[in-house]
């Protein structure tokens, strides 16, 4: 999956800050896309209005026929990306956690499994509960990664806990 492709889940999800939308636009054109809204959007401060930033994304994804994910399929991607990275250690349980957003859906056995456990972590959580959370998250993930017709291509989005 492309960067362009990649982003547009992001986006629904809404894990794709709008301040990151002109670096991404520059991305893609270096990756050989290209439309006026692309160009227009590359050439953006990354401290333009965010209006027209999503504006002008949602734009050139069109220009460019890139379909926009409805919100179960960008929440789904978003929940396999956080088992993703926490399997390949870019992220920490914690981050897992605090990743979770209200476009996050579950479809299969093993994507509930993993939705319930991430849901149960909290900033409140007991030190002494903590390691137990946490091996059974990254047990949930190992399943769910494991089990995903959604693919190992997708990228976590580290963007969100910068």
């Amino acid at each position: 999956m492309d960067r362009l492709q990649g982003s547009a889940w992001q986006y629904v999800a809404e894990v794709l800050r709008p301040e990151d939308l002109p670096m991404l636009a520059a991305h893609a054109l270096a990756d050989g896309h290209d439309s006026p809204a692309l160009r227009e959007l590359a050439g953006l401060s990354r401290r333009s209005d965010a209006t027209e930033l999503r504006e002008l994304y949602v734009q050139a994804l069109s220009e460019l026929d890139v379909p926009l994910p409805d919100e179960e399929t960008a929440g789904r991607r978003l929940l396999v990306s956080l088992a993703f990275g926490l399997v390949q250690g870019a992220l920490s349980p914690k981050e897992v956690g605090d990743g979770l957003s209200m476009t996050v859906t579950a479809h299969t056995q093993e994507e509930t499994q993993f939705l319930s456990v991430a849901a149960e972590y909290s900033e409140w959580i007991e030190p002494d509960d903590l390691p137990a959370w946490e091996r059974e998250l990254q047990v949930a993930a190992q399943l769910l990664t494991a089990s995903t017709d959604l693919g190992p291509g997708i990228r976590t989005s580290a963007s969100r806990h910068d």
